[in-house]
């Protein structure tokens, strides 16, 4: 049973339960329907878990190539790939009847178009064009959208806000991982930036990246969705990211740097989901 849950990518999926929450309060405006909350975590982790699944099916020759993901089951046969489909596509349905009868259609449809876009666009294309990256950011972008309509049941100008908010964010994030990881990426031939224009051209695009994500997380204050809090969260924690990525140009080791602007990244969405309901409340 281990190997059916590893399929799963859990890091990944409690990754974006976070954001998710964070966009569920924001709509909820400190009125929280705690079953609407658990029935929307569950739903859209079950359609997250589906498209992991589906995710490590596709690229199970990509991962053969590298030493960090060679021992998956579905490379070294631990799961059979029929199972493995079958197992994905049970939780996609089951996860798409939780957010069916318990939110609403649009947060259905936004849940359904976050997974085409990981498992069609981003997971079948990722190995033949240089904009995976950005693809992905669609997909990685959908939790706290689909968290936000679940209360409000509209696609309004915040939840505009928090989807670009995640897109910007994720361009970097993923540009460190790519960095710190780039002799794997490589092995394996997939087409990332750093690879295929170089690590400084990368460190260029994260800056402009960064910079963006500090101006659109202020829209959220701007449009008195959130308050200071929020704000001088997102703002200190964001201008700390952007001196990483400027002292970038200065390291000696960009797999190190790489890997400390990853981990900026985490601590940066975690304090700024954190502060969401935090401001709410206070």
């Amino acid at each position: 049973m281990i190997n059916y849950y590893l399929l799963t990518k859990p890091g990944i999926i409690m990754g974006n339960l976070l954001p998710l929450a964070a966009g569920f309060l924001l709509a909820s405006k400190g009125k929280i329907d705690f079953l609407l909350f658990f029935q929307t975590l569950l739903g859209l982790a079950f359609v997250m878990a589906s498209a992991c699944v589906f995710n490590n099916y596709i690229d199970r020759h990509i991962d053969e190539k590298m030493q960090r993901t060679k021992g998956r089951a579905l490379v070294v046969g631990t799961i059979s790939h029929v199972n493995a489909l079958c197992f994905g596509s049970l939780l996609g349905f089951v996860g798409a009847g939780i957010l069916f009868f318990a939110t609403n259609l649009l947060t259905l449809g936004i849940a359904v178009i976050g997974f085409i876009v990981y498992v069609v666009l981003y997971s079948m294309w990722k190995c033949h064009t240089i904009f995976g990256t950005a693809i992905g950011s669609v997909a990685g972008a959908v939790p706290p959208v689909v968290g936000y309509c679940a209360v409000s049941n509209q696609f309004d100008l915040g939840a505009l806000i928090l989807f670009v908010i995640l897109v910007l964010w994720q361009m970097p994030h993923f540009f460190a991982i790519a960095i710190y990881r780039l002799e794997e990426y490589a092995a394996a031939g997939l087409p990332l930036l750093p690879i295929e224009k170089s690590v400084f051209r990368t460190k260029i695009h994260m800056v402009f990246y960064i910079a963006a994500f500090i101006i659109s997380a202020s829209l959220l204050t701007f449009y008195n969705y959130t308050g200071y809090l929020y704000l001088m969260a997102a703002t200190i924690g964001g201008l700390v990211w952007l001196g990483g990525a400027i002292r970038g140009f200065n390291s000696c080791d960009d797999a190190q740097w790489g890997r400390s602007m990853f981990q900026l990244s985490l601590l940066l969405i975690t304090a700024i989901c954190i502060a969401i309901p935090l401001d709410i409340v206070i």
